[in-house]
């Protein structure tokens, strides 16, 4: 392993298997834990399919004991995506308080989501495309989709706040986000446990549904504006 994305690929196919329950890769070791109950030998195809080569360190593989620590450690691993969108909705409250108006105060929301989430993106954006691609239907099918995506969020985010093209970006909103949507549901249901490239991947953010639900967000606010506009 080199990379996050070396990171998210193995922890993908270690988690695809049957009788899988948690996987833990650490980028720093060149290791990974997994608690569940399946052959060390499946475990190692696994990895070897995925173009990697492993070896057991330590092949007791069992059931995961429970813990009523694990809702409290989710909350804390989703806290930055919270914190954001606190940020945003104050920021977009605060540039609206001398004369508040709800589309204005959309616009900017969305102008402001689009700006943060693409600098996250840019933070480690060599290893951005292959994470996004685990999900997105687009970028699995065309990679160069994840390369460009940032740029696309960012330049949706200056026309926003710049009223610019507002229909033209209000479309692609719902386009764009809509199909990222249904790779995200995909993944939901499948449980597959993936990364979140919502923030890209400085931040280590779980596949949960509170990533469906800032996206359906976005799109709600967009189809609200299409039909009052």
């Amino acid at each position: 392993m080199h990379c996050s994305a070396c990171v998210s690929k193995i922890k993908q196919a270690l988690s695809s298997q049957d009788g899988v329950v948690t996987v833990d890769v650490a980028l720093l070791s060149k290791s990974a834990t997994i608690t569940g109950d399946i052959k060390p030998d499946l475990l190692m195809k696994a990895v070897k399919d995925a173009g990697y080569e492993s070896s057991i360190i330590d092949n007791h593989l069992g059931k995961p004991k429970k813990s009523k620590k694990e809702p409290t450690s989710q909350l804390q691993q989703l806290f930055p995506l919270f914190l954001i969108f606190f940020y945003i909705t104050v920021f977009s409250l605060i540039i609206n308080r001398s004369n508040f108006q709800l589309d204005y105060f959309m616009y900017d929301f969305m102008g402001l989501f689009y700006i943060v989430f693409s600098f996250f993106k840019f933070l480690d954006y060599k290893n951005f495309p292959a994470t996004f691609s685990m999900y997105d239907p687009i970028a699995k099918i065309f990679p160069l989709y994840g390369w460009i995506y940032p740029f696309i969020e960012t330049l949706l985010g200056l026309l926003f706040l710049l009223r610019i093209q507002l229909f033209i970006s209000l479309c692609a909103t719902i386009t764009i986000l809509g199909i990222t949507t249904i790779g995200v549901t995909r993944s939901l249901i499948d449980k597959s446990k993936i990364q979140c490239a919502c923030l890209g991947t400085a931040l280590k953010l779980p596949m949960t549904k509170a990533t469906f639900i800032e996206n359906f967000i976005m799109i709600i606010m967009a189809l609200w504006m299409l039909i009052n506009s």
